[in-house]
């Protein structure tokens, strides 16, 4: 099973958006489950479910910290360069979903901001992108790392 396939499969087991996508790669950060689905709880339904950035862009931003992040608070040009390529996998991400935003990816049903989530139920998923939306981030991730091997 592959990233995206991974990605899609975590979010229909109930796991949110983030945590659906930094768990599909946990293979290559080394996050074990727990710490991976701690990581990127407070991330899902657009943070804290206020419909503001996808969770699942977020997820591949965290997987490519883990990554190609840098740690020196003096390295400018490392801190220029990871903050150049967050741009280009939000490019590819928008590409692909139209928005890195979530209630604009969701529509009407990115309306609601109860911080209470939606109960998974064969109509949650009629009305939800999200399957897609996940692993076409894992999918812009994959695609990333192929062209820019990680060191």
């Amino acid at each position: 099973m592959d990233h995206s396939d991974k990605a899609r499969e975590n979010f229909l087991s109930g796991y949110s958006c983030a945590q659906a996508v930094l768990l599909a790669f946990s293979d290559l950060t080394g996050l074990d489950e727990k710490t991976a689905l701690l990581i990127s709880s407070s991330f899902g339904g657009g943070m804290g479910r206020m419909r503001e950035t996808c969770g699942a862009f977020c997820g591949i931003i965290m997987v490519a910290g883990l990554l190609y992040g840098y740690t020196d608070p003096k390295a400018f040009d490392k801190k220029s360069e990871h903050y150049k390529r967050v741009q280009e996998l939000a490019a590819a991400f928008r590409e692909k979903n139209g928005s890195i935003i979530c209630r604009e990816m969701l529509g009407q049903a990115g309306a609601d901001k109860n911080p209470t989530p939606s109960q998974r139920t064969a109509d949650y998923y009629k009305k939800r992108p999200c399957p897609e939306i996940c692993a076409n981030a894992a999918k812009a991730l994959d695609d990333y790392i192929e062209k820019n091997p990680i060191s």
